[in-house]
């Protein structure tokens, strides 16, 4: 094999454009798939007072995301490093912070 590993690759530039962008807050999830894709529902948990007085919680679902399942594989292993980078800085500021298993 003769060659650096680069020399084959060609570089692309990649254009974002956020012109169409929606900036939603969610404190909740709900995940659901099917066979072919991924379904997650991003939203709000609001607590409420129930019609009988009992303390109820209102889903309000904001957003929805349909992925194929590499695309749930490539955002599951994202966020694992996400999160791993984010512990790992936070225990370097507070040793004595949870981890999330």
């Amino acid at each position: 094999m003769s060659g650096t590993p680069n020399q084959n690759q060609q570089q692309v530039a990649i254009r974002i454009d956020e012109t169409k962008m929606v900036t939603t807050y969610a404190n909740t999830i709900r995940t659901t798939n099917t066979q072919d894709e991924v379904i997650l529902d991003f939203g709000l948990n609001v607590p409420q007072q129930g019609p009988d007085g009992q303390q109820a919680i209102h889903f309000s679902i904001g957003s929805r995301v349909v992925l194929n399942w590499n695309g749930a594989k490539r955002l599951a292993m994202t966020l694992s490093e996400l999160v791993r980078r984010y512990e790992q800085a936070v225990s370097e500021a507070q040793n004595n912070v949870p981890r999330i298993q």
